[in-house]
C-alpha cells in the first residue's frame, strides 16, 4: 500500500524529540487562517478530533489528521512533512525549537493511486 502522508528524516527526528519531551502527540492540518494551513503538532488533549477530521495516516508512529474539506482538496496528493528553520505555526509544539514543520506535496502517480492506503469508513463519512 502507498501511504497518503510521510515524513522526511528531519521531520522524524523532530517528532522523536517532541515525543520524548511531551509524550503522546498528534498532527492536524486544517487549512484555517490561524494555523496557516501547515501541519501543526499538538498534545492529544489540546485539540478535539471531530466528525469533519480525517485520519490520513501515521508519521513516526503519530496520528496525522486533516480537515475533511482539506482532504477533499488534497486527496490525490501525497503529503510529505518536512522541517525548516524558523518560526512555525502559532499553536504547534515545535515552535520554541526554532524549527517548523512544513508540508510539501506532490500528486500521486496513476500507479501509486491504484495502491493508496484506503481510509477507514468513519473517515469517509
Amino acid at each position: 500500500m502507498v501511504e497518503r502522508v510521510e515524513a522526511t528524516p528531519l521531520a522524524l527526528k523532530l517528532i522523536d524529540e517532541l515525543k520524548r519531551e511531551h509524550g503522546a502527540i498528534m498532527f492536524h492540518q486544517s487549512g484555517g487562517c490561524c494555523d496557516n494551513s501547515a501541519a501543526n503538532c499538538y498534545l492529544p488533549t489540546d485539540l478535539t478530533i471531530g466528525a469533519y477530521d480525517v485520519l490520513l495516516g501515521y508519521i513516526g508512529g503519530v496520528p496525522f489528521y486533516i480537515g475533511k474539506s482539506q482532504y477533499e482538496y488534497w486527496k490525490h496528493t501525497k503529503l510529505i512533512i518536512d522541517v525548516t528553520e524558523g518560526q512555525g505555526g502559532t499553536f504547534s509544539l515545535e515552535g520554541p525549537s526554532g524549527r517548523a514543520f512544513l508540508t510539501r506535496s506532490r500528486l500521486f502517480t496513476d500507479e501509486e493511486w491504484s495502491h493508496v492506503e484506503p481510509l477507514a469508513r468513519r473517515d469517509l463519512a
